[in-house]
């Protein structure tokens, strides 16, 4: 999965692209920014420069937010964008914390069976391309839905507003870069399938466009207008909706098509039944703070929180990195066990989640722990019941308004299907089910919302705003931000350093992913010879793309992207 994970910070501060520089070159990208009055940092430096000029212009931090979604929509179609759905955790100035969960809905029809073939359950790995690249896949977007909601509640500007500078990006195009070209050539041979796809992502000789070219879609451009003018309404009712469902049932393919595109079962009641819901966020202490995040059926608030606390009972873990980081590991091996048992849609399963973020929980959990040795995983779960009674942006203003949001289309490309005319790509998000079982928590059912790994987060110290984080990476977002959180909370890293630091994400399997730099590192090294971790390298090669914002004194805030990782981010603020 590679959904985005867009970090937006627009109450502080971070360095504002200088709005000078050529069309042709784009806006320049600074991974740090320090300042004040608001901030934002993204992966892409068209979405942080969109926030900026939103906070600026007299937008909130949840306006400002919105803006740098849609261009971010543009500029990285292939992890976001209002095909797919997504978190968002907003704090207000009052100090109040809520969330507003715009996560994909499957079809009043969908069944646990519906991606069986003659009645044979799928393989998960092995039959997971013909069951993403299909309209089987596609779940009803709900990123219209939650920007609509979040600015009618908390925002300040109009949708349309709020969409202008998308429409000018999507106009007049963006440049494409090696990132941009390494995401499209695992789907080249899906893309040249679907003519609507290919014309936007493909040269007509059928290979990536070229590093350089400037890729325009004024199909989302007119979209994105129509949004504008009707407001989310024109997205869930009328040609569009007509449109979109049409993509899903009869996937658009070409007459020579390489591939089998299944049908989907979306119809136009599912849509326009669609709505972004408001949920109470997950809170735990932690050494003094307040962790705040996303609540099921997102799994990062739940499994992010339980790591923490088990964590939490261990002190001193700067006097030995080696040690601290093998804690982690089995933290995150321990809650990833029970993230697999009991996280999923609330309105299907009862989860069980004051008892997976209590501390007697996590001491429970973390008796199991030997502090000396890697467990063997599958580890099983434990039972939290008897302690229960339930491209990623940040954004903050000026006047303490936080917004950490986190969006997707699932995996990278989606299900490979861009709605003709309307130049946006479907998600495959309801391959986040449990899709080969009829009896998992997270199994497909009708009007279902699949668990997620997204784990925006705004950490709270005296009920102020200390720092803001998240990341995209599917399933590897959740220790992406624990590790961030130890290395900076724990470690004595800074936020720039705790995102740049090598990572390792161990999610209860037998070997631990890990980038190449951490299985070299001396820490790496001691864990493998010392403590028995087995490591091997995942096959995107990185880990996540954090962005973060951390809160100061006086009004100051510094803004953090990924220096490196998939290309860089950006980083900005309004006053620096």
């Amino acid at each position: 999965m590679n959904p985005v994970r867009v970090l937006v910070v627009a109450a502080l501060a971070l360095v504002l692209i200088d709005p000078q520089v050529a069309l042709a070159q784009g806006p320049a990208k600074r991974p740090t920014a320090v300042g004040h009055d608001g901030g934002a940092a993204t992966v892409d430096a068209y979405g942080t420069r969109a926030a900026i000029r939103a906070l600026r212009h007299g937008g909130n931090a949840v306006d400002a937010a919105v803006a740098a979604a849609a261009v971010l929509g543009v500029t990285e179609p292939y992890s976001c964008g209002i095909g797919g759905g997504g978190f968002m955790v907003i704090r207000t100035r009052d100090g109040k914390v809520t969330t507003i969960d715009s996560r994909e809905e499957s079809p009043a029809a969908m069944r646990p069976d519906s991606f069986y073939v003659d009645g044979e359950a799928p393989d998960p790995v092995d039959d997971f391309a013909s069951a993403r690249y299909s309209g089987l896949s596609a779940g009803v977007p709900g990123t219209v839905a939650g920007w609509d909601r979040a600015l009618r509640r908390y925002g300040s500007w109009s949708l349309k507003r709020a969409l202008r500078s998308g429409v000018r990006v999507a106009r007049r195009g963006f440049e494409v870069d090696d990132t941009f070209v390494s995401q499209t050539e695992p789907n080249v041979e899906w893309f040249d399938d679907i003519p609507s796809t290919a014309a936007i992502y493909l040269d007509p000789d059928g290979t990536p466009r070229d590093v350089g070219s400037r890729l325009r879609n004024r199909d989302l451009a007119r979209t994105y207008k129509l949004i504008g003018e009707q407001g989310a309404r024109g997205f869930y009712r009328g040609d569009l909706a007509k449109a979109m469902v049409d993509a899903v049932r009869r996937p658009p393919v070409a007459p020579n098509a390489d591939h089998e595109w299944r049908p989907g079962l979306l119809t136009k009641a599912d849509v326009r039944s669609y709505e972004a819901l408001k949920r109470a966020p997950t809170r735990i202490g932690y050494r003094g703070l307040d962790v705040w995040g996303m609540g099921p059926p997102s799994s990062g608030g739940s499994t992010v929180g339980e790591a923490l606390n088990i964590l939490e009972g261990y002190s001193d873990l700067a006097a030995d990195r080696t040690r601290a980081l093998h804690l982690f590991l089995e933290a995150s091996r321990f809650s990833y066990a029970d993230r697999s048992a009991y996280v999923a849609d609330p309105e299907f399963f009862d989860v069980p989640l004051k008892g997976l973020l209590s501390d007697g929980y996590a001491a429970e959990r973390r008796a199991l722990i030997n502090p000396a040795q890697a467990a063997t995983s599958p580890v099983p779960a434990g039972n939290p019941r008897p302690y229960s009674s339930t491209t990623h942006l940040v954004v903050s203003d000026r006047s303490g308004t936080v917004v950490s949001y986190t969006f997707t289309i699932e995996s990278t490309g989606g299900n490979g299907i861009v709605v003709p005319g309307y130049g946006f790509l479907l998600n495959n998000e309801l391959t986040d089910f449990n899709f080969d079982s009829t009896t998992h928590p997270n199994r497909a059912d009708a009007s279902k919302r699949p668990r997620s790994s997204m784990a925006p987060t705004i950490i709270t110290k005296d009920r102020k705003p200390f720092i803001a984080i998240g990341s995209p990476g599917g399933s590897t977002i959740i220790t992406t931000v624990l590790q961030v959180l130890l290395e900076r909370l724990d470690l004595g890293s800074t936020l720039p350093e705790a995102i740049a630091a090598p990572r390792a994400s161990q999610r209860n399997s037998e070997v631990t992913e890990a980038e190449q730099e951490f299985i070299d590192s001396p820490e790496g090294q001691a864990l493998a010879s010392a403590y028995g971790h087995e490591f091997e390298v995942p096959d995107s090669e990185v880990i996540g793309a954090v962005t973060g914002l951390e809160f100061g004194r006086r009004g100051r805030v510094l803004a953090a992207a990924e220096p490196e990782r998939r290309g860089g981010g950006s980083a900005a603020v309004v006053r620096p």
